[in-house]
């Protein structure tokens, strides 16, 4: 398993996560407030999700051959806090159920909303407008998540509508009004995002993106918000997101689960953790690098790239970091952390170009939820998984979890196209 290990968060004189310039008008931070405090009041906000939890089971490891090299068994009401120490973990993982958090919302998504989804409401947005690909989890996420608040989405997915319309296609076009584009018109996504989002808009409508929202609130531009939250009810107020949600905003949801995880009756936090996450664009692993680091936790993201290189992984934590810190400023203190030991930058097992679905990983994700009852897809959270089960094999010192993203819906639409590897399947 090839290593990359982040150096994001190293303590400079230009630090991304120290020395901010604070105003009265933003989080009050002083010199003598811990990062503990400054999470705290981070996270006092409205949030999307009723509550940040989600179940946490246990997958038991044992080893054979060929297809049957492992087996697995799930344990769905593990022991956990100060009982973990006295339970014999064995050869086994835990499990962050992330993909239960709603049936139709994949649960990395659900978290990126998380704090996006109350300020769309309070500044009485009334239009969304996103991009994805045709089977796009986020534009099917943010199609369900406005249609449940009263809010009109409009989705711009790049390609061909398919003959068959499934999986996380047939959600965005149920929930949400979808346009296919041209892929050399969706490669230029800011320009085309902005001119629908004005012909969404009208006239006598407002356009902002989602970072404006953020920005504009904490600077205080009064003059701007009032006129975006206060228009006459019959004017569009439309609201740009970016493809995939991967921008600061999304962090928070991150926090909020991290700081959740890290109670004592949970995983603690003074026990040492080997997180476990298959990396699209790569945003999560970054959340959770940021907001164990900002709490002092001793833990480890291990971050499978999938679709993109290491440069541009390292590219967009930085990019990441750098709209946090502007967004969001305050002290953050990483005594006890090697910071440039928090993430850990990984490939895949079995290394392929985006998108491809090798032989035999369809059966394997076949095995894995007739043992344990828990659907992975090939494209993402196998790749977690397998991560997660190398892992524990070796590892005698720290908890080994995974967090299971989602992607169920996306087996839909992977049967549809690698219709041999579904049709095989045999017991």
């Amino acid at each position: 398993m090839k290593v990359q290990r982040s150096t994001f968060l190293a303590v400079t004189g230009k630090s991304n996560l120290h020395h901010f310039h604070s105003s009265s008008q933003r989080i009050p931070i002083s010199s003598e407030l811990d990062s503990r405090e400054f999470v705290s009041q981070l996270l006092d906000r409205k949030w999307g999700l009723q509550s940040p939890a989600s179940p946490i089971q246990q997958i038991s490891v044992s080893y054979g051959k060929g297809i049957d090299k492992f087996s697995f068994l799930n344990n769905t009401r593990p022991h956990l806090g100060d009982e973990m120490s006295k339970s014999k973990q064995g050869s086994s993982f835990y499990i962050l159920r992330d993909d239960l958090l709603h049936p139709l919302v994949n649960g990395n998504k659900a978290r990126k909303l998380d704090a996006l989804l109350p300020l769309v409401e309070d500044h009485k947005v009334t239009d969304l407008v996103t991009c994805g690909g045709c089977q796009s989890a986020h534009t099917a996420a943010v199609a369900v998540s406005c249609a449940e608040r009263g809010l009109r989405s409009h989705l711009l997915l790049r390609g061909e509508q398919p003959d068959v319309l499934t999986g996380y296609n047939l959600v965005s076009t149920m929930y949400g009004n979808v346009q296919y584009v041209p892929r050399s018109r969706y490669a230029n996504r800011e320009e085309m995002l902005r001119t629908y989002a004005d012909l969404v808009a009208g006239e006598d409508g407002t356009v902002l993106w989602a970072k404006d929202i953020v920005e504009g609130r904490d600077t205080m531009d009064v003059a701007k918000m009032d006129d975006f939250s206060s228009m006459k009810t019959s004017r569009r107020k439309v609201l740009i997101v970016n493809e995939g949600a991967g921008d600061a905003l999304a962090l928070l949801g991150m926090f909020r689960l991290v700081q959740h995880l890290s109670q004592d009756h949970l995983l603690g936090k003074k026990r040492p953790v080997k997180f476990v996450v298959d990396a699209g664009t790569g945003t999560t692993a970054v959340g959770l690098g940021v907001a164990a680091m900002s709490l002092g936790l001793p833990w480890e993201i291990n971050a499978v790239m999938l679709a993109d290189t290491l440069k541009n992984y390292k590219r967009h934590e930085d990019h990441l970091i750098a709209d946090f810190s502007r967004q969001f400023p305050g002290s953050v203190f990483c005594s006890g952390l090697d910071m440039n030991q928090m993430i850990k930058w990984i490939d895949r097992q079995h290394p392929r170009k985006f998108g491809k679905v090798l032989e035999g990983e369809v059966e394997m994700c076949r095995k894995i939820a007739q043992e344990t009852g828990v659907l992975v897809d090939p494209m993402y959270t196998l790749a977690a998984w397998e991560t997660a089960t190398e892992l524990v094999q070796d590892e005698k010192s720290s908890i080994v979890v995974m967090l299971h993203t989602g992607g169920t819906l996306g087996m839909f639409g992977l049967a549809q196209r690698y219709k041999s590897c579904f049709t095989n399947l045999k017991d």
